[in-house]
């Protein structure tokens, strides 16, 4: 029993049938065996003895045929048709002239057709260009588009204008000429404004101002910053440049103040020496004049004695050159008496300023300890003002506790309502205002010092 071949599910249906054409003529000859037709070749898959060879196998190759004497080979096929081309009568060859005339009537109906499908197709209109892409929206390329679109509007008014003057001349060429350009320009013009009827645009555009008005803003916010902090740091060095030159002034002045005060005490000094070197002189001549008195007694006094007087001319012109001599040397004491009197006065005016001076530094640094001592208290009342700005809160009541300090109506009626509290001096329950702030005393515990912290 012959068995079916096999994996026939996986194999695909069989090619149609092959068509059979009569062999062409000419100067060859038919083949020897022609294509078998469709009826005599068998279907896919034929039952065969055990011994022939499987179906899905191709058979062997034939010796190839032998060339006809023109050079043209035979078929192509196996004579005997081989196990899957059976032999098989051949189709009846037609005439050729039934061949030609077919052709040329199928290809005179085809021809007939096509000049009719031309006929009825309608000339299409060749396809728009495509539309330029859309440019993202920003306010430079709307500011081009509005100038490029009132360009178009401005031709387009001239060339209306020239329309109605066509129109008014009777020239139909030049207005349908005209007509054409203002189509284009207003074709052109759509197209301009395309972009700005687009959904979406108009508030992309207005975001991108905003953001551009904002980042404005904020350039010119931090340029003025800027400028400021430039006066600013401009200020504070010439504030600085002015305290530098004014410290730089005031030392020089003390130093020239001191110099100065130094020469002129070497002046005083010297002054006074010579003036005392000329005392001493005029004492020593006074002390001299005295001797020479003493000295003349005592030899008038030895002549005397040995009986030799001398006349009473020569004791009167002694007497006279004494006391020209005395007068001089009492008018020159009393001249340097009083030049002594003089720098005396100037050294101690020199000496008494010296010292109104080291007080006047003594009293500056004492009002500066006790500014100090006041900017503790108000800190430890009030707090830093360094750390608590004029904008604080507790800035109410620094105000209010200082008022006084700055309107003299607050400091009556401040004193006018202490003095509702004042009793006689030996009132059992009176007590003396104190003189300054009362500070508040130290915490009693841990918890109440973090709370002051």
């Amino acid at each position: 029993m012959a068995q079916p071949p096999p994996f026939a599910g996986r194999f695909p249906p069989p090619p149609p049938p092959f068509r059979a054409f009569p062999p062409p003529a000419g100067p060859f000859p038919p083949p020897a065996a022609p294509f078998p037709g469709p009826a005599a070749r068998p279907g896919p898959f034929v039952a065969a003895a055990a011994a022939a060879p499987p179906p899905f196998l191709l058979p062997p190759l034939p010796p190839p045929p032998p060339t006809g004497p023109e050079g043209d080979a035979g078929p192509r096929f196996p004579p005997g048709g081989g196990p899957y081309f059976p032999a098989a009568l051949p189709f009846p060859p037609r005439p050729v002239a039934e061949e030609e005339a077919a052709a040329a009537a199928q290809r005179q109906q085809d021809e007939l057709w096509l000049s009719q499908f031309l006929g009825r197709r309608r000339a299409a209109p060749p396809p728009p260009p495509p539309p330029p892409p859309l440019a993202a929206a920003s306010p430079s390329s709307a500011r081009e588009l509005a100038v490029e679109a009132l360009g178009r509007v401005a031709r387009l008014a001239a060339l209306c204008r020239a329309l109605r003057r066509r129109e008014a001349e009777g020239d139909e060429a030049g207005w349908a000429q005209a007509r054409e350009e203002a189509e284009a320009v207003r074709r052109e013009l759509r197209e301009v404004v395309r972009p700005l009827r687009e959904p979406g645009y108009r508030e992309a555009l207005r975001r991108k101002a905003e953001r551009a008005r904002k980042r404005r803003l904020r350039l010119q916010r931090r340029k003025q910053e800027a400028e400021a902090a430039k006066e600013e740091e401009a200020a504070r060095a010439a504030e600085r440049e002015a305290k530098i030159d004014q410290w730089r002034a005031k030392c020089i002045q003390e130093v020239e103040e001191k110099n100065r005060e130094r020469e002129l005490k070497a002046a005083a000094d010297s002054v006074l020496s010579e003036v005392r070197k000329k005392q001493a002189d005029t004492k020593r001549m006074v002390d001299i004049l005295r001797a020479l008195e003493k000295l003349r007694k005592l030899r008038k006094e030895a002549a005397g004695r040995k009986g030799v007087c001398p006349p009473p001319s020569a004791d009167e012109a002694f007497e006279n050159q004494v006391e020209s001599l005395k007068t001089l040397l009492k008018n020159r004491t009393e001249l340097y008496e009083a030049e002594e009197r003089a720098l005396r006065v100037m050294l101690e005016g020199e000496q008494e300023e010296e010292r109104k001076r080291e007080m006047e530094k003594k009293e500056k640094k004492e009002r500066e300890k006790l500014l100090q001592q006041k900017l503790e208290i108000d800190s430890k009342l009030f707090g830093d003002p360094d750390e608590f700005p004029l904008a604080h809160l507790l800035q109410p009541f620094r105000e209010y506790y200082l008022q006084a300090e700055h309107s003299v109506a607050a400091l009556i009626q401040i004193r006018h309502e202490w003095d509702q509290y004042l009793v006689p001096a030996d009132h059992p329950e009176g007590s003396c205002i104190p003189p300054g702030w009362v500070l508040p005393s130290l915490p009693t515990n841990e918890t109440w010092a973090t709370a002051v912290r």
